[in-house]
């Protein structure tokens, strides 16, 4: 139903989150991001509470320890997924034996994916082959979660799509969503191109920022 991906960029120290999903509204329920802390996906049948309660574990321990933690309130476990990455990189990742087939996640330097009900192990292999490119971590990431649809991405459709950055500041650089379009990828990919180009780019570079000036 969803594929997901979460990174680090090791030379800025952004963490961010994309996902996509055959459902209406992915971008209200899956990413979440917490500057200076941990980006996490939770989907296949979502809690989003078992990201609010990860995140809260962290910094005081570890990605992998923070989602153990949250997972052991959780009686319904094994229907979950998530993936989580710290400001350190490391990495928490979960799959329930109830999610629905095709049902996985890989692990790599600096970067997790995840998903259920995909076409198969190749969405995932092609997230983390495409998060390897060039460009920023919101380019990376875009293009990441492009080449998992282009595998096969979700085995229905997708209909709703999401990406979201954080730096330094407590608001996301980046927090983009398409709710629901025929074409979810073409529709952020628009999205992207019209936050950063023109007026907008400086209006939004600016406004992020608790110290900014106009």
């Amino acid at each position: 139903m969803t594929f997901s991906i979460v990174a680090r960029d090791s030379q800025t120290g952004e963490l961010g989150v994309a996902t996509a999903t055959a459902g209406p509204a992915v971008g209200a329920l899956v990413p979440h991001v917490r500057a200076g802390q941990a980006a996490m996906a939770t989907q296949a049948m979502t809690n989003p509470y078992l990201a609010v309660d990860t995140l809260a574990a962290i910094p005081a321990t570890d990605a992998e320890q923070a989602l153990q933690g949250a997972l052991a309130q959780d009686p319904e476990s094994d229907r979950r997924q998530a993936i989580v990455i710290d400001a350190q990189g490391r990495i928490g990742a979960w799959t329930g034996v109830r999610c629905e087939d095709y049902a996985g996640h890989a692990v790599g330097e600096n970067v997790a994916v995840a998903g259920n009900i995909i076409a198969g192990r190749a969405v995932l292999d092609a997230m983390l082959q495409a998060i390897k490119g060039p460009g920023d971590l919101t380019e990376r990431l875009f293009a990441a979660l492009q080449a998992g649809n282009r595998a096969g991405g979700d085995r229905r459709t997708i209909t709703s799509a999401a990406l979201k950055v954080v730096r330094d500041q407590v608001y996301p650089e980046v927090d983009l969503r398409v709710d629901w379009s025929a074409d979810p990828i073409a529709d952020l990919s628009d999205l992207i191109a019209r936050t950063r180009h023109g007026s907008y780019a400086e209006f939004f570079s600016a406004v992020l920022r608790r110290d900014s000036r106009f």
